[in-house]
């Protein structure tokens, strides 16, 4: 197999969309992120998985981090965080706590570092949840390499 067929087998499953942020001294910073996943609720965990050679990669180490989980409505910023400039967006940032959360979310989760594993070509980032947000906002899915929203695939 090569990397396009498994890209391709990989899209088959739909995702949400996330950003992953955190801050770099007092600067926001953020990458876009759909391999995302809870794993435990006692304690409470999730783990992202980054490429090794993103930026993100080494500035995020040892940081307490937001997965930021998109509402329909936040494709652009998705887009953003995932290497593709927006000409005039700007982020509503919220920069309580111990890590910054994107204002307009369906939801957020801010976890501080729990443990981080290789893994092949990516890093995995567990976070221990700390605090979470989600109301009634559609989430943002990715499918078959196009955006969506959450409403639009599920009948």
């Amino acid at each position: 197999m090569n990397g396009r067929e498994l890209r391709n087998c990989f899209g088959k499953f739909p995702t949400g969309v996330t950003i992953v942020s955190w801050f770099d001294g007092k600067v926001q910073k953020g990458i876009t992120v759909n391999s995302f996943t809870s794993v435990s609720l006692d304690p409470p965990l999730a783990l992202v998985s980054i490429h090794k050679e993103a930026k993100a990669c080494t500035s995020m180490k040892d940081q307490s981090f937001t997965i930021n989980i998109l509402s329909d409505e936040q494709e652009s910023i998705a887009w953003q965080f995932a290497g593709s400039k927006q000409k005039t967006l700007e982020i509503d940032w919220d920069n309580k706590g111990i890590s910054p959360k994107i204002n307009g979310s369906a939801a957020w989760m801010e976890c501080k570092p729990w443990r981080e594993y290789d893994a092949g070509d990516h890093v995995l980032f567990i976070g221990e949840i700390q605090e979470l947000h989600f109301g009634n906002l559609e989430a943002l899915t990715f499918y078959q390499g196009e955006m969506w929203s959450a409403k639009q695939l599920v009948k």
